[in-house]
């Protein structure tokens, strides 16, 4: 089959394979890679190039997630994430190439360092398709992203010491710990400046009127793949060049005073990329994984080895960084709980759970087999990397366990998981939503004292009557998201902000978005009808339509950030948001 026509069938797979995976029940990763499994033995191959795959894939999904990433929770987690990215990857390429060399003698030193910096690596993406992100914490949730943000680059650059010591024979640790901090901050400072740069031509081209969200959005498409290429030139990382770029853009803000349609469209543009790039990856390591196994089985088999003692090594591996990432995420917990108390501040044990969920929650990924499939083969007269295919195999098949037992392990440990205190996003949400329409009311009327007095009698009313209009829909904006007759049960709420009155707010706000988006459709099957009675052209329909999708896409996205359930239960049962009239 044509490169063209595999591509578009992937495309296809990617698409289709979202809808099936809810209705299956099936962790969306797996899934695909399922599917990937099953096209490579109906014949469908595409030629892996890990260089291209890591400029291809790896740099924009990681700048998308650093990008979104929540920069006051990850300053608040910068500990636990630079521990687990950089020195839990350190322990594990150190204690795993100990127990993989020990484990199997046939392996050199180096080479068995260098199989376990590559497993070091997480995966969040395939960790965030196997749980319910609304009902674990957040803090275990920016925990593991902002690990996987760094681990990559870590993982990669402790990879290659390993490889160039296999290759030459010769290690020096001095010399390898001063090139990890080189390649470190050489990558964060050119993410740096190149988002600054790109900060740079942004306000010129504001400044002269060139902000068109097409030429804005494709800069900033272009600067994660910059970031890279430029880094990798310069011989250091790649990785956190583009990382650093996204996590620079994310505290610039310099989309905050750009155009309305330029956040809308850049937001459906990265979300459509980081979708269907995702669902490649593990399409692509799918495709990978039949070949990998053959000839890990042919190489096994040729060194007097069985098939199961294969799998009996790869479950050994698995559970061997499972238990090392288990003791660092304890020293981790138990170390921060002793310094907490030492200092005085109130601080409570990391939950059985939640150390259980962090444990699993170490996926290995994309990055992984890219990085091992990098291992040089015999071409030239150069001879292959020490005992490369059983490495391959040993990698894919670490990635496929992991994977397996986090698709069984998490979504129980998930629903065990539990909110401190409810949901703290939805309610700082509304707590911030009232703030703003409290700055609104006070806008307006002091807008309208200013105006008043310089206007003439009809002028003044009109505007009069505009503001008092929009007051009273500020006003009640403010009723639904507090509902609070008066200070006693407002004190009462912030006693317990789960209470009926919260309830009550919660079951108006659901009632109103449920009216409103069905006021909406009822306009839009109106303007559908007046089109085809030929009332209205083409192009005013097209107009009138694109007014009413971007009204239905704010109310569905508030609609959506309501909490589904009520949550206080002992009082009556008559809030159904579907039926409500009080």
């Amino acid at each position: 089959m044509h490169m063209t026509s595999v591509v578009l069938l992937l495309l296809l797979i990617t698409a289709v394979a979202g809808p099936a995976a809810r209705l299956m029940r099936l962790p969306l990763p797996l899934l695909l890679i399922i599917c990937g499994i099953v096209a490579s033995l109906l014949g469908f191959h595409i030629d892996f190039e890990p260089d291209t795959f890591l400029l291809l894939f790896i740099p924009p999904l990681l700048f998308s997630d650093a990008y979104l990433m929540p920069l006051h929770d990850f300053r608040e987690l910068r500990w636990p994430v630079l521990l687990l990215a950089v020195g839990l990857v350190i322990f594990s390429t150190i204690m795993g190439g100990y127990f993989i060399h020990w484990l199997l003698p046939v392996v050199p030193l180096a080479a068995a360092f260098a199989l376990a910096a590559i497993l070091s690596p997480t995966d969040a993406v395939a960790v965030g398709g196997m749980i319910d992100e609304e009902r674990v914490p957040r803090r275990f949730l920016h925990i593991l992203q902002g690990e996987a943000l760094l681990n990559d680059a870590s993982g990669l650059v402790c990879f290659k010491f390993a490889v160039a010591a296999s290759l030459t024979g010769t290690f020096s640790v001095m010399h390898a710990s001063f090139r990890f901090m080189l390649v470190a901050v050489g990558g964060i400072l050119i993410g740096m400046a190149l988002t600054f740069g790109f900060n740079f031509i942004n306000r010129i081209l504001s400044r002269h009127g060139f902000d068109e969200p097409t030429t804005q959005i494709t800069l900033m498409t272009l600067l994660p793949f910059a970031a890279y290429l430029l880094a990798e030139h310069l011989e250091v990382s790649g990785i956190l060049a583009a990382v650093s770029a996204g996590l620079s853009l994310n505290q610039s803000r310099v989309f905050g005073s750009a155009q309305t349609a330029t956040r809308l469209r850049g937001s459906a543009v990265w979300e459509m990329i980081t979708f269907v790039f995702n669902g490649l990856v593990f399409l692509l390591l799918g495709l990978q994984l039949p070949d990998i196994a053959t000839q890990g089985i042919n190489t096994a088999n040729q060194a007097g080895d069985s098939t199961w003692s294969l799998v009996g090594t790869i479950i050994l591996l698995t559970s061997m960084l499972l238990l090392l990432r288990l003791v660092w995420i304890f020293f981790i917990s138990s170390t921060r709980y002793l310094i907490a108390k030492i200092r005085g501040h109130k601080t409570g044990r990391v939950s059985v759970t939640e150390t259980a969920a962090m444990t699993i929650g170490g996926v290995r990924g994309a990055v992984t087999l890219a990085g091992i499939l990098s291992l040089p083969i015999a071409e030239n007269g150069l001879p292959a990397f020490p005992m490369r295919d059983l490495l391959v195999t040993f990698a894919a098949g670490v990635i496929m366990t992991s994977l397996l037992i986090a698709a069984l392990v998490l979504p129980p440990l998930s629903r065990r998981l539990r909110h401190d205190g409810g949901d703290p996003v939805n309610r700082k949400a509304d707590e911030a939503r009232t703030l703003l329409a409290l700055e609104a009311i006070a806008e307006m009327e002091r807008q309208s004292a200013l105006v008043t007095k310089q206007l003439d009698e009809i002028t003044a009313q009109q505007r009069a009557e505009v503001t008092a209009a929009l007051i009273a829909e500020y006003r009640f904006r403010l009723r639904l998201l507090e509902d609070a007759p008066d200070d006693k049960l407002k004190a009462e709420d912030c006693q317990n902000p789960d209470g009926p009155h919260r309830d009550t707010a919660l079951a108006r706000r659901r009632f109103e978005a449920a009216l409103r988006l069905h006021l909406l459709r009822t306009e839009r099957k109106a303007l559908a009808r007046m089109r085809q009675e030929g009332q209205v052209s083409d192009e005013i329909e097209r107009l009138l339509t694109h007014d009413l999708d971007l009204e239905e896409t704010a109310l569905s996205g508030s609609a959506r950030a309501l909490p589904r359930h009520l949550h206080y239960t002992d009082g009556p049962k008559m809030f159904n948001p579907l039926i409500y009239t009080g």
